[in-house]
Formats: structure tokens, sequence, C-alpha cells
């Protein structure tokens, strides 16, 4: 594994700064589905929190990625939530929320010169049902919002989303980012990945990233979680070591530089 640095503005809701989607909204469906309670007396807010409750994709997970319980023997990094095992041409990067410090996520910098990118979330989920369906939309809805592209499409993992993200270039012209969103419903995590770089446009690319995400093992312990809250993620003391040593480093040799920096990205300008 290449160098581990810490990477910043990923915040649980946001990629790469341009769609924000609320991912902590409770959603679980043990919170409103009384039987005592009709579709007159639900309100609008409720009925479309329900509308977004999906069955699970009938998805084979067989080769990953994993829940603790099935996950094959193998040497792999604790980081709490996810357990990640990456190659020789993957570089990982935290996902720290600036203002709290928090790790929110991971993102494998992969292949020479750090040509494609995979950022990784999980959050807790409902026991009975997915919640892919639901984050999937109300993310199309914004990027469609803002004058981006979505569209549905098949994929190993179940049905991927495809996007372009606009803003505006130094330029003031627009600019877009493709990037290819996978949701994972497990058995009461839900796992987003994020490709990006080559990785959202080539299909080569885009098999060895997913090869990486496939290799992912998720704990998601016992403790009662809201759906769509998202699992802590901890920093085993090694590589926490490492990222402080990196900081000081960096601090000392230049002042202006700092290790928080975002992976790679691709743009269209029009």
């Amino acid at each position: 594994m290449a160098m581990f640095r810490r990477k910043k503005d990923d915040a649980a809701s946001q990629v790469e700064g341009d769609e924000k989607v609320d991912l902590s909204e409770d959603t679980d469906e043990t919170a409103t589905e009384s039987a005592d309670v009709t579709s007159e007396e639900l309100t609008p807010e409720e009925r479309r929190r329900r509308s977004r409750l999906r069955p699970r994709e009938d998805v084979d997970l067989s080769n990953g990625p994993f829940d603790v319980d099935d996950a094959p023997e193998g040497d792999r990094i604790d980081f709490g939530a996810l357990l990640l095992a990456p190659g020789e041409d993957v570089e990982l990067r935290l996902d720290v929320d600036e203002s709290t410090q928090v790790l929110t996520g991971m993102t494998a910098v992969i292949g020479e010169g750090g040509a494609s990118a995979v950022q990784l979330q999980v959050f807790a989920a409902p026991k009975t049902s997915g919640i892919w369906y639901g984050i999937r939309r109300e993310i199309a809805e914004s990027i469609l919002a803002g004058g981006g592209t979505a569209d549905e499409v098949d994929g190993d993992l179940g049905t991927e989303l495809h996007v372009r993200m606009p803003s505006q270039g130094p330029d003031g012209r627009t600019t877009f980012s493709p990037a290819r969103f996978i949701g994972v419903d497990g058995p009461r995590w839900f796992l987003r990945a994020v490709l990006s770089g080559h990785a959202a446009l080539d299909d080569d690319a885009a098999e060895r990233a997913m090869e990486f995400v496939r290799t992912v093992v998720v704990r998601r312990g016992g403790e009662a979680r809201a759906p769509r809250e998202l699992l802590e993620l901890t920093l085993p003391p090694e590589l926490l070591a490492q990222v402080r040593e990196q900081e000081q480093s960096a601090g000392e040799s230049d002042p202006a530089v700092s290790p928080l920096e975002r992976g790679p990205e691709i743009t269209e300008t029009r």
C-alpha cells in the first residue's frame, strides 16, 4: 500500500462538494409503520419517507462486499465499521469532516498516477428493507435540479447511478464531473461507493475499482442505530501515528502545504 493520507471536505452528505444529499434522515420503517395508522393519517413527509423504502435488490454478495460474519479470512486494516485490504496499487486516504474532525469515510486512490478513486461510506439500515432505492433517487433529483445528468444502469452489484455533476469553472463556464454511485444493502447496513476519475468513464478502470469494492468487509455492530446513521470509523494506532507524522513533516517543509487534499477528478467543460 502506498502513502496513507488524510483528505478533507467529504462529509456524509456530499461527494466532492458538488451534490448534497441528507443521509442522516430517519427512514426506519419501524418508526412509522404502525398497523393502526392509515395512509390518510400520514403527513406528506411520512408518506415521502415510506415511498423510499424498497425490498433489497437480489444481489449476489458471496464474492463481496462482505458482512463481517461472512467474510473469508485474510489480512485487513481495521477501521472500525470498515475492514479494508488495499492492494499494491491502492493508496488509502481519510475523509475527514473539517469542522468536527470526524472520520466520515475512506477514499482509495487506484492505479498509476492515482487515475481512479473510490470513496467508501457505510451507514446503518433497517432490518427488513433496503435504502439504496431512496438514496439514489435523492442524489439523482439533486443533481438534475442543478443542471447535471443522472442515469440508472444495471451493474454487478445491482442498480448503479451514473452522473455528471455540474459546477462553475474559474472562467465562468460550466464543468461536469462524472461519477458512478454504487449502493449495497447489507444486513442492517448500507455501503456506498463512489467511483471517480478514470473509473467513472472507463469500464476497465471501473472493473479494477469494483475489484477493490468487493474486498470490503463491513462491521456494523449490534448497537441500536437510526437508519442512515453514519457508522463510526476509527484509525488503528499505528496508522494514527503515521498520519500525525505526515502532518508534522508537511508543516515543517512548507506551511502552505496541507496533507488534507482531494482525490483525483476528471472534468468536462461546456
